[in-house]
């Protein structure tokens, strides 16, 4: 049997942020190897992550990072924002970045089967561990790779994550103007939500689903009841503008001025800078966003500690 010292305890713990218990015992278990006993908590950590599945991971972070001309948005959640700050998690979020920048994996199923950046396990194996060595549930929701030229923006510590792409000559890129104008873009989808980019966006099912609602609204007014067609024809037409205005990005009143449209402030800026410039898309992730968060009873929880209920 190995000669288990404080130090080779305190160096396991070190790599992994396990206790010193259950450090010592996997050494033990692997005779002083380090490899073998990461791979014993690993495999510890699996049976750990398994039991933590039925629990709700609604806090988290979103995070982004550009390389070149690639860019990739990333939501990944924890059950509390406490592990949200916590070092080792936003390192791990990091390295998730890098993972899929360097693998440009399709959907999460290829990116849980992908090599962690550090080649250590594929990234499922990878979160498993995290979720060991950190106790709580932890998951990776959705990520975009997004190529060419792009702007980003992060609220806060990462509640919010927004990158728009657009559709510029390189030159202008990299000029300061075009810089401060799509950094106001994305702070425009960050500020104000909206499903589609421009009216072409909207799909025809959901216009005339607008305006069925809207004639419905209309004939249930008495004040419509002796309006001719065309005069109805004409305030559905007016409604479904202010649809557009409020669910269409280039149609939406700019933030810095509401007395023009994004679109129009897209337009005023390529005229300034002698150029054509489009914005061509965008992704906005919400951290938690949909997810039904667990109402906690903290007198309930204690009473149950305390084996009172």
């Amino acid at each position: 049997m190995a000669n288990i010292t404080a130090k080779d305890v305190a160096a396991l713990r070190a790599k992994t942020g396990i206790g010193m218990m259950e450090c010592k015992k996997a050494l033990v278990e692997a005779n002083g190897d380090v490899d073998e006993a990461i791979k014993i908590l690993r495999q510890r950590g699996e049976l750990k992550a398994d039991a933590k599945a039925a629990r709700i991971a609604a806090d988290g972070i979103v995070d982004i990072m550009k390389e070149g001309n690639v860019t990739a948005m990333i939501e990944v959640n924890s059950e509390t924002d406490f592990v949200a700050k916590n070092a080792s998690f936003q390192e791990f979020v990091k390295n998730i970045l890098k993972t899929i920048i360097a693998n440009k994996p399709a959907d999460l199923d290829a990116l849980m089967a992908s090599e962690y950046i550090d080649g250590s396990a594929t990234v499922e194996a990878k979160l498993k561990e995290m979720i060991f060595v950190i106790g709580e549930k932890l998951s990776i929701r959705r990520f975009v790779v997004v190529e060419g030229i792009t702007s980003t923006y992060i609220h806060g510590t990462g509640s919010i994550g927004v990158v728009v792409s657009f559709d510029v000559d390189a030159a202008t890129a990299e000029k300061e103007e075009f810089l401060a104008f799509a950094k106001n873009i994305a702070l425009q989808v960050g500020a104000y939500p909206t499903p589609y980019l421009d009216r072409d966006s909207v799909p025809a099912s959901v216009i005339e689903e607008e305006k069925s609602i809207l004639m419905a609204q209309i004939a249930n007014d008495p004040a419509n009841a002796k309006k001719p067609p065309q005069i109805i024809e004409k305030m559905v037409s007016g409604r479904i503008g202010k649809f557009y205005d409020n669910n269409c990005l280039l149609d939406m009143a700019y933030v810095k001025d509401d007395e023009i449209k994004v679109g129009k402030y897209v337009e005023n800026t390529a005229k300034e800078l002698g150029t054509t410039i489009k914005v061509t898309g965008f992704h906005r992730f919400e951290k938690g966003e949909g997810i039904q968060k667990r109402e906690e009873n903290f007198a309930d929880e204690i009473a149950k500690l305390t084996n009172k209920q």
